[in-house]
């Protein structure tokens, strides 16, 4: 087939030193302060533009896709390796939700997280934030988005704490 007759929805990578001060921004501003500069320490870094809006759209790392900037609301969907920068980046309680030890395979395999399965959860969390699923280890086990806050998922026995997007793949 013609390679010609698919449509590309973004350009290709380009330096993102020019605008590694706006994505350090939007990081601290989703994240925390401070966690701009731990996740974007290295130069190595590229970006893709949407080819209609010329607005940024992803965010490339040498080992891929490290980071998705949504048009909706301006702020950015992790994948599993920026999940794995985070964590080295932010606190213990921050950002994570933590997952008792009889379901840690199941999330890895598939599923979303339960309200019950939930041990600890960074109260500070609203729904529609990303977070990372982690173990009682502090290892990471997924990353996905809140479905509900982190004190909903304290009070509540029931329902979906949090839809995982990505789970970690290789356990050691």
């Amino acid at each position: 087939m013609s390679q010609s007759r698919y449509r590309q929805f973004v350009t290709e990578p380009e330096d993102a030193l020019p605008y590694l001060e706006v994505l350090k921004a939007i990081a601290d501003y989703q994240f925390g302060i401070g966690i701009g500069n731990c996740l974007f320490d290295q130069d190595s870094f590229r970006i893709q533009r949407s080819v209609n809006t010329w607005r940024i759209r992803n965010v490339l790392s040498k080992d891929g896709l490290f980071l998705v900037l949504r048009p909706q609301d301006g702020l950015f969907s992790l994948t599993i390796n920026a999940g794995r920068r985070l964590k080295e980046c932010a606190p213990f309680p921050s950002l994570r939700v933590m997952v008792r030890k009889e379901v840690e395979d199941a999330i890895l395999k598939e599923g979303n997280v339960f309200a019950k399965h939930v041990e600890n959860v960074d109260r500070k969390l609203r729904a529609g934030d990303e977070a990372l699923v982690v173990n009682g280890d502090d290892e990471l086990l997924a990353i996905g988005k809140m479905r509900l806050s982190g004190e909903e998922v304290m009070e509540y026995k029931r329902g979906v704490a949090l839809t995982v997007r990505e789970r970690w793949k290789i356990r050691k």
